[in-house]
């Protein structure tokens, strides 16, 4: 019985076509320490306009010498019948068969595959011993203690950041005599010379031209401390992008859309790595105190991201998974936006809804754990100095009306005309930076810019003051306390019908409210001053976001957006009070109350503006509520985000991160774009009807010298492996960075192993003579489940599966035969040239 078995399948395999035969027999060139050198890294890419070096490889090991472990196996047989040794993967692991190459894209199915087999490895050994079972239990611990540490490191950097942007941002105005390490607020804290109208004042803390002149009023005074703004912005930025050019350019902007595009499956070595993650927080501190119009809210999730992958390292589920470290990228993005705005809720649903790719029930809980650490540590800290945990804290004394949902609406529909202005206006000039001469001088395009800012911004107070103290600013609601310019209303007299003012002052004293607010000559003073300013905010902020510095984006949206609603409400407030018998305003305002409230429509311009700019929308409105503390001001904030949103989609269906993210080319098929035409699989794939014929690989039949050939005269990232060159029959799909891995690794484990050596890439090698070279099997790192489509399915259902399942290739067949493959790059383009737009605008492969 078994001679006859032996007969037939020595009649099948003498039957069979043993491939195409080529002719080149020599060693290919591409080995396995060619794809880890970093002489062959040197490539010089475009990310975010300016060129950069991706030598740098040290976020993610190339070489764990366990990577490979549990995933396929790669045998070697000697070619003699019956005493070969095969050697098995699973036994000998090759190191870095199952990684990634830089700049490609992770196979998710994979990558879930080996989770799913090492889960259920561990599982059963558990059962056999109490060490397995010790292992077992911490296996399953150290995702949350995972969690734990990124809270923890986030946390703390991050109130750092906080502190020493504070300090050098008060350190172009002056200096603190008593220690110069305290800012201009801790160094008049212990003073008991300081006065209730002229609190910020103090001997302790002196100005530049009280330091260097003696004196602190007239002309010369003004001009040295004017000098000293400007001199220290144009130090700390110059400090920034020198850093960032020499060190680690990838810390340069905001990270957002580099962040999504990783989160979707694209590899970017270097770029969450440990050099970024110094540079970008040293810088980040100089380009926020610079006073350039740019947040440091985005680059914390960047900080944070950097900060999960570094400790990725510690654990080896994470630091030998792709997937799994893109489940912790995740959380680490919300715990990026909880210690940004001290927000962890509004972080979470942040990473939900805006920048993550894959967010299961298990990353929700995680990511909340991980936000809450880090809103603790951070509160602990005490950054802010106001003992709470919130940013801009506010109490609004006034309920909102129902006839104020129309200005709020106003609000929303500027919010998104501003958003869809401003990504134009700033795609349009990062477009030109990369396309002209001017990307080729990134510092002196960064100094330029903040010479002009400080230059114009010093002269008005509310341009010369921080993003954050600017916004906290108008928020505010105004009390008999304050002493702010927006402030100065009539406030000690009332008016009566007649127009003369009675009461007094300290009739009404104890309830620390000012009803009928007559504006004064400072708040038409602060209202030409916020306004100049807006002008001011709106253009700066379309040169700045996208320089070479670490800059954030949600900070100068939130204070444009601050400044119209304030400007509106302050409209609506003096409206009220001089027309109170108007239609509109009498039946909830009488005269006398205090019925609008400035702030309050600050708060929902801020939100609309932001909303308008990056179409948050659930998670913006949590962010801005535990932002300010206004929880019962959600029904505003909810009809002008809405608003803002739907005013921006009808003028440009992507947000800024999104409009980034293309205008670089990554490949990032974004889950909330539709598809709308009619074309087949066969209208996409590859080969195209006047293209060669797709290169494939045969199951058995083709030597080591012919497939490397293959690999050599082709730049593909996987082979497609059939029976036969006339069958075209598909048995699996095959990857070229696990190909060369193996067969290298054969040529130096192997005796014997010459270019003649057969491949085989089947479960049982046939017999061979014993005067031939040993044979080659690499059935182990061939996958028998590639995804595939008919050439008759819709490019819709075909773009469902790529985005649902995190697909690389899809291979198309007809009746059982491959015709071609469709690469996530091909849908991409597919996807461009449908709109219009230029297919070869996507750079990475």
């Amino acid at each position: 019985m078994f001679r006859y078995w032996k007969n037939l399948y020595r009649k099948y395999t003498s039957n069979n076509d043993r491939g195409a035969g080529m002719d080149n027999a020599g060693y290919c060139n591409e080995t396995y320490e060619s794809l880890h050198n970093p002489a062959s890294d040197d490539e010089l890419v475009d990310i975010a306009g300016v060129t950069l070096d991706f030598s740098n490889t040290e976020d993610v090991p190339p070489l764990d010498p366990e990577y490979g472990s549990g995933y396929g196996n790669t045998g070697y047989s000697n070619g003699m019948t019956g005493n070969g040794k095969l050697m098995d993967l699973l036994d000998e692991p090759v190191p870095g068969v199952g990684t990634y190459e830089d700049f490609n894209t992770i196979d998710w199915v994979r990558e879930k595959s080996k989770d799913r087999d090492r889960h259920r490895e561990i599982t059963s050994k558990s059962e056999q011993s109490t060490w397995a079972l010790l292992h077992s239990i911490s296996d399953a611990f150290s995702g949350w203690l995972l969690m734990l540490l990124i809270g923890l490191m986030s946390g703390a950097l991050a109130g750092c950041i906080d502190i020493s942007a504070h300090w050098l941002t008060d350190l172009k105005e002056g200096v603190c005599l008593s220690g110069f390490w305290f800012n201009h607020e801790h160094c008049c804290w212990g003073s008991n010379q300081t006065t209730f109208q002229e609190r910020d004042k103090c001997p302790q803390w002196q100005s530049w031209a009280e330091l260097l002149g003696g004196s602190s009023e007239g002309a010369a005074a003004y001009i040295v401390n004017y000098l000293m703004f400007m001199l220290c912005a144009l130090l700390f930025s110059f400090l920034a992008v020198i850093l960032v050019r020499a060190f680690a350019p990838y810390a340069c902007g905001s990270g957002i859309p580099e962040i999504k595009t990783i989160l979707s499956g694209f590899i970017i070595r270097g770029y969450l790595g440990k050099w970024t993650l110094i540079i970008k927080t040293i810088t980040l501190v100089l380009a926020v105190s610079s006073g350039l119009s740019l947040g440091k809210e985005g680059p914390l999730v960047h900080v944070a991201c950097c900060c999960a992958n570094i400790l990725c390292h510690l654990f080896t589920k994470y630091r030998q998974n792709e997937a799994k470290r893109r489940e912790v990228l995740s959380a680490a993005a919300a715990v990026g936006v909880s210690v940004a705005f001290g927000a962890p809720i509004g972080g979470v649903l942040f990473s939900l809804e805006e920048v993550s790719y894959y967010f299961p029930l298990k990353t929700l809980w995680r990511s909340f754990f991980a936000a809450l650490v880090a809103a603790f540590v951070l509160r602990s800290i005490n950054p802010f100095g106001n003992s709470r945990l919130v940013l801009f804290y506010v109490e609004f004394h006034t309920p909102w009306h129902m006839v104020e949902l129309v200005p709020f609406i106003l609000l929303g529909i500027f919010g998104g005309l501003w958003g869809a202005l401003f990504i134009r206006a700033n795609i349009a000039w990062c477009r030109r930076r990369k396309t002209t001469r001017l990307g080729h001088y990134p510092v002196l395009e960064v100094l330029v810019v903040t010479g002009i800012t400080a230059l114009l911004s010093f002269p008005n107070s509310y341009t010369r003051m921080s993003g954050s103290e600017l916004i906290s600013e108008l928020f505010n609601d105004c009390s008999l306390l304050d002493s702010s310019q927006l402030c100065d209303y009539n406030s000690s007299e009332n008016r009566s019908d007649s127009g003369v003012f009675t009461a007094s002052l300290t009739d009404r004293a104890f309830s620390n409210t000012l009803p009928d607010r007559p504006a004064g000559p400072g708040v038409y003073t602060a209202l030409w001053q916020l306004a100049l300013a807006l002008f001011f905010k709106m253009l700066v902020t379309v040169v700045t976001f996208g320089m070479k510095v670490p800059s954030g984006l949600f900070i100068p949206s939130m204070a444009v957006g601050a400044i119209a609603g304030r400007l509106l409400g302050v409209a609506m407030e003096q409206m009220a009070l001089n027309h109170h018998d108007w239609l509109i305003v009498k039946g909830w305002c009488s005269s006398g109350a205090d019925c609008i409230t400035p702030g309050l429509y600050a708060m929902v311009g801020a939100a609309a503006c932001l909303g308008g700019v990056t179409r948050m929308t659930i998670s913006l409105v949590v962010i801005m509520f535990e932002l300010t503390g206004g929880l019962e001001y959600i029904v505003p904030l909810m009809a002008a985000i809405m608003t803002s949103k739907w005013v921006a989609d009808a003028l440009g269906r992507e947000g800024i991160y999104e409009a980034h993210i293309r205008l670089n080319g990554y490949p990032f098929l974004e889950t909330k774009e539709e598809y709308g035409h009619k074309t087949l699989a066969q209208d996409v794939m590859r080969p195209r009807p006047s293209d060669p014929l797709l290169v494939v690989l045969t199951q058995e039949g083709m030597s080591v010298g012919e497939i490397e050939g293959v690999m050599a005269d082709t730049d593909y990232s996987g082979f497609p492996v059939v029976v036969s060159q006339e069958s075209q029959r598909l048995v699996g799909f095959v990857l070229r960075r696990d190909l060369v891995i193996s067969l290298d690794n054969a040529r130096k484990r192997q005796e014997g192993v010459v270019s003649a050596s057969l491949v085989f890439f089947l479960d049982h090698v046939p017999p061979q003579p014993f005067s031939g070279p040993p044979v080659v099997k690499l059935r182990g790192i061939l996958d028998l489940s590639p995804f595939t489509v008919t050439d008759h399915t819709p490019m819709a259902i075909a773009l469902d599966i790529f985005r649902k399942l995190g697909l690389r290739q899809c291979l198309v067949t007809h009746n059982g035969r491959l015709l071609g493959i469709i690469t996530k790059k091909d849908i991409l383009k597919h996807m461009a040239q449908m709109s219009n737009r230029d297919p070869d605008s996507i750079l990475f492969n």
